[in-house]
């Protein structure tokens, strides 16, 4: 049987995985960046310009969203270590889109790089 480590290890031999030094290049030739991780912890922080598609709702959200069906978008992806992101850039490119990377070693990698993040402004009531 399978374990989630080995799913993740197999999805990572058929995708294109980014070096984190390479990462801020090829985000900025990205045509959307996505944030596969779940919404409360991309609430608390996550890249700027990332929206947040969770990996629960990838594959549907993708075949709905007219926005997101050319097959040629250039797409970043990120999740906390890698792992969803793997599993998520897997099935976009089983899904036929082309252009498809994941950040290797995730939002952790990133932040403990000290690369720039955002967090949401919350509204003040006073």
């Amino acid at each position: 049987m399978k374990t989630a480590h080995d799913l993740v290890a197999e999805a990572k031999q058929h995708i294109q995985e980014i070096p984190l030094a390479q990462a801020e290049e090829a985000i900025r030739q990205a045509d959307l960046l996505v944030d596969v991780r779940d919404p409360d912890e991309y609430r608390n922080s996550h890249i700027p310009g990332a929206i947040n598609i969770s990996r629960g709702l990838l594959e549907f959200k993708f075949t709905n969203d007219p926005s997101l069906e050319n097959r040629d978008l250039n797409i970043v992806l990120y999740c906390k270590t890698s792992g969803r992101a793997a599993l998520s850039a897997k099935a976009l490119k089983e899904m036929g889109y082309r252009n498809v990377q994941s950040i290797e070693g995730g939002f952790d990698a990133w932040q403990a790089a000290g690369k720039a993040t955002a967090q949401p402004e919350l509204p003040a009531f006073e």
